[in-house]
């Protein structure tokens, strides 16, 4: 490797320290080591700006904007509120009933829609909830958050990198449920035992607050039925979109920010005011985290690693995606997987074709597993994770990176090791 590839590694390594011990604002040290690659020669302003392999993934930051307007306008209609009491009174006001329930709810809805988008929809919900109950918001936004990650693995719209897998290989909605969704399934229910055990101290009753929550009415909490209306049909019609995309030709991104302007104009709502609500900060820590990483493709440290890894496992198609599984697994905990799928979704392409074509087609859910699943393990291995750490400070709840770390770190290695049983009992022990 160059010597400007020995910098970029560097100044990665560097800003994801300042990241993770938080000794500089995530955002600053994202934005600070996206200067440095610039400066450097690691990248420039085309690869940065304007390249779909090494620069910021546009599509990713318009999607979580578009989906932020719908997000913020539809608080203006008292409907989180609405939901929380729902939840919290058929949960009786019992913590873990309420984290069970609201787990469940999270890991469909990221399924049907994507994992950003229901963070997005989850979190000022759970606030809500957590609040009435007086009982400590961080757990249940990092089981939310990690349910998300587990629940959008089963479908093509779920999580990002699955879409940017799907449009490489050719792959179906159906496809993901299929091969995806039966796993998932088991996933969560392995995942809602280990929130009993990891979260244990979180569960605390207090029967007043309890008391108190069953005697609250729900529909008292709607504060403009109109707009509620209005937004919940947006919000359906992009969810139909999601799933319709590759028919109508739109990116979700397009369809997200479509949404999101529509519901603003016809909400009648400041606009000025709407978008101080919009959680700017996270949007930026994006951007500079996209340049970082771009540069490392951009220099070639990940292709090095990649056609290290292919050379190593060529002609052995079950170590192939035992390694793909895991090596997604560890890097998506490094960096976030969207730009990681982007990178390797060619490498796999060309072990799909030399191993012999339908049956390498394993080698795609390994990567999919891997990094949608090992997105979990940190605090910015998947931009789910990222959104609500900012929404969690937004609100006054800061949560810190290995606060965040160490519960995704026994989730993802826990679900790995069970995808990986899965994969060899499914394409290997019992193929056809």
């Amino acid at each position: 490797m160059t010597v400007v590839a020995w910098l970029a590694i560097v100044v990665f390594t560097v800003a994801y320290i300042l990241i993770a011990t938080e000794k500089v604002h995530r955002v600053a040290a994202a934005l600070g080591g996206a200067v440095l690659m610039l400066v450097l020669g690691a990248t420039n302003a085309e690869h940065a700006f304007f390249s779909e392999e090494s620069g910021v993934d546009w599509n990713v930051i318009f999607l979580l904007l578009g989906m932020m307007l719908i997000v913020v306008v539809l608080q203006r209609t008292g409907a989180f509120e609405f939901v929380a009491i729902w939840a919290a009174k058929r949960a009786r006001g019992r913590p873990f009933r309420v984290m069970v329930l609201l787990v469940v709810v999270t890991a469909v809805a990221s399924a049907v829609l994507d994992n950003v988008t229901t963070v997005l929809l989850v979190a000022p919900v759970t606030l809500l909830v957590c609040e009435r109950l007086a009982v400590p918001v961080a757990p249940y936004l990092i089981a939310e958050v990690l349910a998300s990650n587990i629940g959008g693995t089963a479908t093509l719209v779920g999580d990002p990198p699955n879409i940017i897998i799907a449009s490489r290989a050719g792959l179906s909605y159906n496809d993901f449920l299929i091969h995806l969704a039966p796993i998932v399934v088991v996933l969560m229910v392995v995942f809602i035992g280990l929130c009993r055990w990891l979260f244990r101290r979180a569960f605390v009753a207090n029967p007043e607050r309890a008391e108190a929550v069953m005697a609250l009415r729900e529909r008292d909490a709607i504060r403009d039925v109109r707009l509620l209306v209005i937004s919940l049909v947006v919000l359906a019609a992009v969810t139909v979109a999601f799933v319709l995309h590759t028919v109508l030709h739109l990116e979700p991104s397009v369809v997200a920010l479509i949404g999101g302007l529509v519901l603003l104009a016809l909400s009648g709502l400041n606009a000025e005011s709407v978008a101080k609500d919009v959680e700017w900060p996270t949007l930026v820590f994006f951007a500079g985290l996209f340049v970082m990483v771009g540069a490392l493709v951009n220099t070639g440290v990940i292709d090095t690693l990649a056609k290290s890894a292919t050379e190593a496992t060529e002609g052995r198609l079950m170590l192939a995606s035992g390694v793909l599984l895991w090596a997604s697994a560890g890097i998506s905990a490094i960096v976030d997987n969207i730009p990681y799928v982007a990178t390797m979704s060619p490498v796999v392409a060309d072990l799909v074709q030399a191993n012999g074509g339908d049956s390498a087609q394993v080698l795609w859910w390994s990567l999919a597993l891997g990094a949608d699943l090992g997105g979990n393990a940190t605090a910015v291995g998947a931009s789910a994770n990222v959104v609500m750490l900012g929404l969690a400070e937004r609100s006054g709840h800061r949560i810190s990176f290995w606060q965040f770390t160490k519960y995704g770190l026994v989730v993802a290695f826990v679900t790995i090791l069970i995808s990986t049983a899965y994969v060899w009992l499914r394409y290997f022990a019992f193929a056809a």
